[in-house]
């Protein structure tokens, strides 16, 4: 006897073909290279997106974005930091929050990642630090100085305009 179970509207699920649900489309596939020696078209990956959650209770009048980088720097810079905000972590990248436009004159050093909108690959994130005050912000300042530090390059933001009054 052939037994069907009701998984999802009008799909049914049966031992000899088992249904599974479609796959999430995300407008943005990330592309992954052929094994060696292998041709023909490129294999897309799906990878969804996320944006981070801000914790209830805390204050986000300054609006959010997300700074991330590669985990095996993420407790080097959650341990340097004076003052932490939120922090995400999954298991390939850490994110820091930041006020929204913190990369105004400021190129972020690779291999760290700037997402506006604290919008970032779905990778499952979870909330690893809550900042002791009202605030899920991470001062952009020093994290950048200290990404700049670990990844070897330079700080470098544009001086303002020098005026002379005559």
């Amino acid at each position: 006897m052939l037994r069907s179970i009701r998984i999802f509207p009008r799909i049914l699920r049966t031992p000899e073909a088992p249904s599974v649900p479609p796959q999430r489309r995300s407008p943005e596939s990330l592309v992954t290279p052929h094994p060696r020696g292998a041709s023909g078209p490129a294999h897309p990956r799906e990878l969804g997106a996320t944006r981070l959650a801000v914790p209830v209770g805390l204050h986000t009048g300054l609006g959010c974005d997300a700074v991330g980088v590669p985990a095996r720097f993420g407790f080097k810079i959650l341990s340097r930091l004076p003052a932490k905000g939120c922090v995400y972590a999954d298991s390939d990248w850490w994110w820091w929050l930041v006020p929204a436009g913190s990369d105004l004159d400021l190129t972020w050093p690779l291999p760290s990642c700037y997402a506006p909108g604290a919008e970032i690959p779905d990778r499952h994130p979870r909330l690893i630090h809550h900042p002791d005050g009202t605030s899920p912000y991470t001062p952009p300042i020093p994290l950048y100085l200290l990404v700049c530090q670990l990844t070897g390059i330079a700080p470098s933001w544009p001086a303002p305009p020098v005026r002379s009054a005559l």
